[in-house]
């Protein structure tokens, strides 16, 4: 039984392009920068009063900042404006109303029975469908971005006067091991769990060839009207590139030629070399354009003709960040000697500007010091960043060569360090317990115990 919440509620659009057309008019109204901003934009409730609270429950909720933190930059709403252009002009070519879609879906079933493995383009079939290669180092946000874009779009749609329900994006992984049956299989499996299909197991049973999962694919895709496609991990085919990468490449132009679904292909720098070494490939790829996307630079403010002071990004994201401190005696306004070190210690990563402050913190509270300094960060990177430690020199050499050798940095390690500074919260409070009780309560020696401990701590940490 169809969901209520998942009927289509039609929106009729200003642009003639994509009028009358319910695949179209069920999405949400097109975003202007500022709904974007409100949109994706991270939800993190902080109160004064929580900086009274324990050591251990304080870093509980400083961590909620690895998840629920997010500051909206111009690179942000590109994308999004570039996802909604690609998701509604892929439907403009496949309009039920008009007869399009049948046409397209009855030309997919005739290929899906047929031992053709090589479909040719129609021509009363007409492809509105567009790619887009989307690339960024690990850490700079790809993933995180693009879940919150499409999470303003329902999933799916029923539109009942049509008895159809609409598959409006789709998101996998692209295997490890650059196998083209893993890739069908998580294709199928994602589906099945969008809809409560049963593709995966239908399909495996039979034991289809590759070939002939290539053709069920683009008909699935076709069968449930995909909006669009995200594969994510695209330098993943370099696993196995003497067999199968040309072949998914090839077929992913088919996708969007023949089958006219519009795909995004997510991965680092590394997946560069796959469009270069396919030049039919990289023309169809960069359909859209492409989106490179690079550490964020340390850019200074610049003043407007008209006298206003206007911040860069690196500042205004490090400000809304350093906002949400959980220490008792945080300093309210960054420092641009601090902002210059968290800038070194992290190179604009944005995963790694977030997690060194979230760590700096915890250490904050583990040692007493209750605020962030740049000795504290600088202890924080060297203990808890070792991982990354050679991209970071890498990144501050500016050398090419050196960067590319890191471009899939991963920082599993680091996000283990939280869990072990947690549990060292919750031993260092049973040994200051133990310590101050050694003083029966008497309130003179217990406030001379901590005015010695701040001495010592600034000496340690300044």
């Amino acid at each position: 039984m169809t969901n209520q919440n998942d009927y289509a509620v039609y929106t009729p659009s200003p642009v003639s392009d994509y009028q009358r057309n319910p695949f179209i008019e069920a999405l949400p109204p097109i975003f202007e920068a500022q709904d974007t901003i409100q949109a994706i934009k991270g939800s993190i409730e902080f109160k004064q009063s929580d900086r009274q609270l324990p050591n251990n429950t304080r870093a509980h909720i400083i961590s909620q900042l690895f998840n629920n933190f997010f500051h909206p930059i111009r690179r942000h709403l590109e994308l999004e404006q570039k996802i909604s252009i690609m998701l509604r002009k892929g439907y403009v070519g496949r309009n039920i109303v008009t007869g399009d879609f049948n046409r397209i879906l009855n030309r997919s079933h005739q290929i899906a029975l047929s031992n053709n493995f090589e479909p040719t383009h129609s021509n009363d079939v007409r492809s509105t469908a567009q790619s887009l290669t989307f690339i960024g180092f690990s850490g700079s946000g790809k993933t995180t971005t693009l879940n919150r874009i499409l999470r303003n779009y329902k999933q799916k749609i029923y539109h009942p006067e049509h008895n159809f329900t609409q598959l409006v994006y789709l998101k996998i992984d692209c295997p490890y091991n650059g196998s083209l049956k893993s890739l069908y299989l998580n294709f199928f499996s994602a589906v099945d769990r969008a809809l409560g299909t049963t593709y995966e197991k239908q399909y495996t049973q039979k034991r289809h060839n590759e070939q002939k999962l290539l053709q069920l694919m683009g008909h699935i895709a076709h069968l449930h009207a995909i909006g669009l496609l995200v594969i994510d991990e695209i330098q993943h085919l370099l696993a196995n590139r003497s067999k199968n990468s040309d072949e998914m490449l090839n077929f992913f132009v088919t996708l969007v030629n023949i089958y006219s679904l519009p795909i995004v292909m997510v991965g680092t720098p590394k997946a560069i070399q796959i469009f270069e070494q396919d030049l039919r490939s990289s023309r169809r790829a960069v359909g859209l354009g492409s989106i490179h996307w690079e550490p964020m630079k340390n850019e200074p403010a610049i003043t407007t003709p008209d006298g206003k002071v206007r911040k860069s990004e690196w500042m205004t994201f490090t400000d809304s960040l350093w906002k949400y401190q959980w220490l008792r005696k945080s300093d309210p306004v960054l420092s641009e000697e601090l902002r210059q070190c968290w800038f070194d210690l992290s190179q604009g990563i944005l995963d790694i500007v977030v997690k060194l402050f979230v760590l700096a913190q915890i250490r904050a509270i583990e040692s007493g010091l209750e605020r962030i300094t740049i000795k504290l960060l600088k202890t924080t990177f060297q203990e808890d960043f070792k991982p990354i430690h050679k991209i970071i020199d890498a990144l501050r050499s500016g050398d090419a060569r050196r960067i590319a050798e890191y471009s899939d940095l991963i920082t599993p390690e680091v996000d283990r360090q939280l869990l072990k500074l947690i549990s060292r919260i919750e031993e260092s409070s049973l040994d200051q317990n133990d310590q101050l009780a050694e003083y029966l309560g008497h309130a003179e020696s217990i406030r001379l115990h901590n005015l010695l401990l701040d001495i010592f701590l600034s000496l340690i940490f300044f």
